[in-house]
């Protein structure tokens, strides 16, 4: 597979891969050496068996960070979403006053025309 344009919008991120140490071979031996051997390969198994776990222990440690630096974004946004509720609450609140002054205020100019279209309608005759 040809490696991605890292200017690609689907381009993934790097990462490094550590290949797990292997024992090197080591030619066959008499009866005697055989024993001192396998003691050798079982204290490097477990050489490599407490370093994979000491790895494992630095990488559970930085994804405790990860999920707790996560949980905290989640709580800053949990406040601003309420933070936001009660904004568009009071907005809302306010529009549904200003609409009733406004509805007021369109009762009011009807109104006004119905007086004004009356006296206009009064004066019309006696002007003719």
């Amino acid at each position: 597979m040809p490696p991605l344009d890292s200017s690609s919008p689907t381009a993934l991120p790097e990462a490094l891969i550590l290949p797990f140490p292997r024992a090197p071979r080591v030619p066959p031996r008499g009866p005697a050496t055989a024993s001192a051997a396998a003691d050798a390969d079982e204290q490097q198994a477990r050489l490599r068996l407490a370093n994979a776990l000491a790895a494992l222990e630095m990488a559970l440690a930085a994804q405790r960070e990860a999920v707790a630096r996560w949980q905290a974004s989640l709580a800053t946004l949990k406040d601003n979403m309420q933070g936001l509720g009660t904004s568009l609450t009071g907005y809302d609140t306010r529009l549904q006053t200003l609409g009733a002054q406004v509805g007021s205020l369109n009762a009011e100019a009807r109104r006004l025309e119905s007086w004004a279209d009356g006296v206009l309608a009064r004066q019309e005759p006696a002007g003719r």
